[in-house]
């Protein structure tokens, strides 16, 4: 097949851990060929959705899969100059592009969806996307969470605070650990850091007790293809932190999903695939389900590092299969 990435530029691709690589590095390997746009290259044109991108060779692909060393960005080689090619005529289309979740993303989303309708095969599904909130996306599936309050009415926050004693107040479009407070019924900035985070109450948030368990990770369980992962990567926060996000500072450590992991995986994979949600990334604290995360997830390198179970190669099984390759 032609697979076409849509990625954040080439430049920001750490590729010892990045999870796009990896699935880079399987596809080329099986002999397909793959090709890179960023999001900036999609467009409408002459009556169809076509996409500015380039075919794109890896340098010491399968060398570079979890090798620090490689801290260079020179990993790949392009054909150039750029080629526009309607979507439709992609053996697939990864949607790749890390948040922030703007009226940019949701540009490409409608653009996405058009290229659907033109017969392109577009994973994660784009109006699945988003329509999907990565956040607020646990209300449905509610028997699963801690006690949590998503408003932007101050005084119903404070009141939340009160009521547990110890929270987790955080942004509905963030992302790595951005803007996440923990904030106690004591704290002496419960109201700074409320205020801030509503803009005055101009702004909706998220509230959820804090789950002591975090000492022990924010468990990464992935889906694909309506099928758990038989590994989690659970985030262990630094020292003195209360948010486990790699992008924090925190240390991955794969494990075996827990009969609770497992419960809640076997719960939603079926009807995330059913949307068209090929790959979802969960976040467990615990025995608490506190995110569906379907834009970008990760973690696909570190499972393989410390358990030898590629993920990248259960990716592209299920890729094939769902695009008919």
């Amino acid at each position: 097949m032609k697979i076409l990435l849509i990625l954040d530029p080439l430049a920001s691709i750490k590729t010892y851990k990045d999870t796009s690589f990896a699935m880079m590095v399987e596809a080329a390997g099986r002999g397909h060929e793959v090709h890179f746009a960023p999001q900036e290259g999609l467009m409408w044109k002459s009556g169809r959705v076509v996409v500015e991108h380039v075919r794109l060779h890896l340098l010491d692909g399968e060398q570079r899969l979890g090798n620090p060393a490689f801290h260079d960005a020179h990993w790949y080689r392009l054909e150039l100059p750029p080629h526009e090619t309607p979507l439709a005529d992609f053996g697939a289309v990864l949607m790749r592009k890390d948040p922030p979740f703007d009226m940019e993303f949701v540009t490409s989303t409608w653009l996405l969806e058009a290229a659907v309708r033109e017969g392109a095969r577009v994973f994660n599904d784009p109006r699945s996307i988003r329509d999907h909130s990565e956040k607020l996306a646990i209300a449905e599936f509610a028997q699963f969470t801690a006690p949590t309050l998503v408003t932007r009415l101050m005084q119903q926050i404070q009141a939340f605070i009160d009521a547990h004693g110890d929270v987790v107040l955080k942004p509905l479009a963030g992302m790595g650990g951005e803007s996440v407070f923990r904030v106690t019924d004591s704290d002496s900035n419960r109201n700074v850091i409320v205020e801030t985070l509503t803009a005055h109450g101009h702004r909706t948030i998220m509230a959820q007790r804090y789950i002591p368990e975090i000492r022990d990770g924010d468990k990464r369980v992935l889906l694909i293809g309506g099928e758990p992962v038989p590994y989690s990567l659970a985030r262990i926060p630094k020292p003195g932190e209360s948010r486990g996000n790699l992008a924090a500072g925190g240390t991955g450590v794969a494990r075996p999903l827990s009969p609770r992991d497992r419960e809640i995986a076997e719960a939603l994979a079926p009807e995330l695939w059913r949307r068209g949600l090929l790959l979802v990334g969960l976040d467990v604290i615990g025995d608490y389900l506190t995110e569906v995360n379907v834009t970008s997830p990760t973690c696909f390198q570190e499972i393989r590092q410390q358990t030898g179970f590629n993920v990248a190669e259960m990716f592209l099984d299920a890729l094939e299969r769902a695009a008919g390759g």
